[in-house]
């Protein structure tokens, strides 16, 4: 019925878009794992299931907080709020102090614990990051 122009010209472009369709779901798969959500420790104490997702957690470093051992870090991430216990194997920047501003990246143990894998908190002292910035003035 159709001639085998049409024909080749119908496989030509389903092809490409197959192909088009597949190239979009694989780099929004790769991104999906790429993701990673900000909170605060009120946030999360009011989450209904934890998961081992990569997040962030954002708020002032309590103060009289921070104990260093030979390698790990201990201090506690306020909201003025909530609080969330944090522990941290590595090198932290040099403005992290008590008082400050700080963004930890890593995975919830439960409610009150956070094992971070990275402290950001590289940013002069009037710095604040916005996400932490809006939390806190949320509450």
């Amino acid at each position: 019925m159709y001639g085998r122009k049409v024909k080749l010209r119908f496989l030509f472009v389903s092809t490409i878009l197959s192909i088009l369709i597949l190239t979009v779901f694989l780099v929004l798969k790769s991104l999906e794992e790429n993701v990673v959500y900000f909170q605060s420790p009120s946030e999360i104490k009011s989450l209904t299931e934890l998961t081992n997702n990569k997040i962030r957690v954002g708020g002032m470093v309590k103060k009289n907080s921070i104990s260093m051992n030979s390698n790990e870090v201990n201090f506690i991430i306020t909201d003025f709020k909530n609080e969330i216990n944090v522990t941290y194997s590595g090198a932290v920047p040099n403005l992290f102090e008590e008082g400050k501003g700080v963004v930890a990246e890593g995975v919830l143990k439960d409610r009150n614990f956070f094992s971070a894998t990275k402290i950001l908190a590289k940013h002069d002292e009037n710095y604040m990051p916005p996400e932490v910035k809006a939390a806190l003035e949320e509450n």
